[in-house]
């Protein structure tokens, strides 16, 4: 890993609460992600199942992590579960996690080698009445099945004991991973503070002709030498008309002079996401028409937050800034009365204009485990990112935030980083060449 060592009490309160949900005299076991294929010999980097990282922080393949609260063995109520060492291996993939590394990072003081563990699963599932077991479910992922380890798991454990009581981690997830802890706020706030000052460092850098691909460069330096793992998704750097593209991720245009710059990219640090996107002129001046715009895409956004709290549900407020930017897009000259009071109600006018929503759930992942039919609860993380994207004058605009939402309201994690028309003007007056 190359950021910090986190606080372990991270790893100790999120299995705390999830051990609060599950049924009496209950197993839960949770799987890393498969290293997957890609040619040859070669393997896509691989990236660890955020369950299972949420309960310990180990980002090693092959490591599982078992909770049996009523097990009669104290020693095994937590478990964590990991690969053997083997000299051999670790001359050609580098050094894996000795136990007393791994109480370290995440608190759970038993440590069993893969390698021996069936023995002992089978006399713990034996005592337990439910098994709790894990599938990817998300309301954004698509439809197509996809065999992971996970359902593959699923099928052997319901094979092997099909007398049990099966019972799904993602409803406690779903739940639970939505509100954030202190512990998990403080390190989004480092991933932030890394995005940050990245996005200085590219108001010194943009310049009419500069490549797309050359700022997307200067990101992952900076990314990389702030102790960042790399990008938390893939950058959006998006010149002019390229920006009413959502994920445009070609990153191959060149930045023209008179045009705006749409740049969606965030640090992930510690397993946690940043999630910034900011629009500036690639020559360090908006026209009249660019400013009229981008402060009224600013103004949506500032609405947005001023909607966000506990209480509202998501549906609802995505249909508030609806209305909200059903006026404004008329002060601008995008709509007229006309195509208001003709308007389809299933696909208002307002979204030929802004054709996405203006929040998500943030955290390990960038579209984070979290509901939007249950009211906002205090402790989420949230973005507020509204758009406009107009065809006929090939321009997008999009600002968004990363909100931790509060007893009081919400806390903006962003708010040191410019966003005001002066202020992206006044710093990157120096690089006007």
């Amino acid at each position: 890993m190359k950021h910090l060592p986190l606080n372990p009490l991270l790893f100790i309160e999120n299995r705390k609460r999830f051990i609060k949900e599950m049924k009496p005299n209950s197993i839960a076991i949770f799987n890393s992600n498969d290293e997957v294929s890609s040619n040859g010999d070669a393997l896509y980097r691989f990236q660890q199942n955020t369950n299972l990282y949420w309960l310990c922080g180990i980002e090693q393949e092959d490591t599982m992590v078992i909770l049996f609260p009523d097990n009669p063995d104290e020693k095994y109520r937590e478990v964590l579960v990991l690969v053997r060492p083997v000299e051999i291996k670790e001359k050609w993939d580098g050094r894996r996690l000795r136990a007393n590394e791994a109480t370290e990072m995440c608190g759970i003081k038993t440590i069993v080698w893969l390698d021996s563990l069936d023995a002992l699963l089978q006399k713990w599932v034996h005592a337990a009445d439910n098994i709790y077991l894990c599938t990817n479910e998300h309301d954004r992922k698509s439809t197509t099945y996809t065999a992971t380890r996970d359902y593959r798991f699923a099928q052997e454990m319901q094979k092997r004991y099909p007398l049990h009581n099966y019972e799904r981690t993602a409803k406690i997830m779903m739940k639970l991973r939505a509100i954030k802890t202190k512990y998990e706020v403080d390190v989004i706030r480092q991933a932030i503070d890394i995005t940050d000052k990245t996005f200085r460092r590219l108001l010194q850098f943009i310049r009419p002709g500069v490549m797309e691909y050359e700022i997307e460069a200067e990101i992952l330096h900076e990314f990389l030498r702030n102790r960042s793992k790399g990008e938390a998704y893939s950058s959006i750097i998006a010149s002019g008309d390229r920006a009413r593209t959502l994920h445009y991720i070609f990153n191959n245009g060149e930045c023209k002079d008179g045009e705006l710059i749409l740049m969606d990219f965030g640090a992930g640090y510690g397993g946690y996401a940043a999630d910034l996107t900011r629009t500036v002129p690639v020559n360090g001046k908006f026209t009249r028409r660019q400013k009229t715009v981008y402060n009224a895409c600013l103004h949506l956004h500032k609405y947005a937050k001023s909607l966000l709290k506990p209480g509202t549900i998501l549906n609802d407020y995505h249909e508030k800034i609806g209305d909200e930017a059903t006026v404004i897009f008329q002060k601008i000259g995008l709509l007229k009365k006309s195509d208001i009071k003709n308007e389809d109600k299933e696909n208002r006018a307002y979204r030929k204009y802004l054709y996405h929503g203006i929040s998500h759930h943030l955290g390990l992942d960038v579209h984070d485990l979290g509901t939007f039919t249950q009211p906002i609860k205090e402790g989420m993380v949230l973005t507020i990112e509204p758009g406009i994207y107009i065809e006929e004058e090939h321009l997008g605009i999009r600002i968004e935030n990363n909100v931790w939402i509060t007893r009081r309201g919400n806390e903006d994690l962003m708010k040191n980083i410019p966003y005001e028309v002066e202020e992206i003007e006044q710093l990157m007056k120096s690089t006007v060449k």
